[in-house]
């Protein structure tokens, strides 16, 4: 009992909060094209009164990335809009892109975390596999959209989009959030449109037929959320779940997917928050990700 209650202490006072930068090089570019800093922001799961979160949030701005990426499920409190606004604000004076996660649309319900074991073990994720939700908290997810459009920050939602950056041009291919069905592929099916310098694929959760769809249309890059990197892992052995059909030693960091005749490169956020109801992370700190892609040489 003493020992479960020091990781409980551990895990929600200390580790839940220290938060960290994760480096990660990624050989994806054209031969000779400059290098591209990508910051992904992932799963903040803003709770009122989170300050030094917010602190921490705004203080990335001075890694000076080319442009940002945000993955979703930036609420977890239908009052968070403001201050995760707030503290995105100095990141939005870069280029970026966003989709959502199904906490951007739906408030958090308690929840038995022993559920996604035995939702593991029957194959079943989210809406997929299991009953539509009802009685759910609607998040005002519009105001959140608006905030980011305002910001010039293009909305990913099943749709493609391109950023310059001095110069570059990089088209953006993504999806709305898998985890409640809400993916559309075929709305944006094709593969790269050629025109661009670099293309990507950017999407919440990893679901498996996402990542094949992309990865078989060309895309060299996937980046996604939503697994909290398992958030309650073991030392040495990792995660237990990734909350999607995603295999866990895939939960987060960067790996590749073989779809067809074809590989890309995966690289899953851990994310930088919780569910309010479960505000505990173990051998698994919360993070965001500023990736460098370099040329495939």
């Amino acid at each position: 009992m003493a020992a479960g209650t020091a990781g409980l202490v551990y895990a929600a006072g200390f580790e839940a909060r220290s938060f960290r930068l994760r480096r990660v090089t990624v050989p994806v570019l054209p031969s000779g094209m400059r290098p591209l800093r990508v910051l992904q922001v992932s799963d903040i799961h803003m709770v009122g009164g989170q300050r030094k979160k917010q602190r921490w949030l705004r203080s990335l701005a001075g890694l000076r990335p080319d442009f940002v990426i945000n993955t979703g499920d930036n609420l977890s409190d239908p009052e968070g809009v403001p201050e995760v606004l707030d503290a995105l604000g100095p990141l939005m004076e870069f280029p970026g892109a966003y989709v959502f996660g199904s906490n951007d649309y739906y408030g958090p319900a308690l929840r038995n975390p022993a559920r996604y074991l035995f939702e593991k073990a029957q194959g079943r994720h989210g809406l997929n596999g299991n009953a539509p939700a009802v009685n759910v908290v609607h998040n005002p997810w519009e105001d959140l959209r608006d905030g980011f459009d305002g910001a010039g920050w293009l909305n990913l939602t099943n749709t493609r989009g391109t950023l310059k950056i001095e110069g570059v041009s990089v088209e953006l291919t993504g999806l709305d959030d898998p985890h409640i069905k809400r993916d559309r592929y075929a709305q944006v099916a094709g593969g790269p449109s050629g025109g661009a310098d670099f293309s990507m694929g950017v999407v919440h959760a990893p679901y498996l037929r996402v990542l094949d769809s992309f990865t078989a249309d060309g895309y060299p890059l996937v980046l996604a959320g939503h697994t909290h990197g398992g958030q309650l892992c073991l030392p040495f052995y990792g995660a237990f779940v990734t909350n999607c059909d995603l295999d866990t030693d895939r939960v987060k960091g960067l790996s590749t997917h073989t779809a067809e005749t074809r590989t890309a490169y995966l690289h899953v956020s851990a994310g930088c928050g919780t569910n309010r109801y479960t505000p505990v992370r173990f051998a698994c700190p919360p993070e965001v990700t500023l990736l460098t892609l370099v040329g495939r040489e």
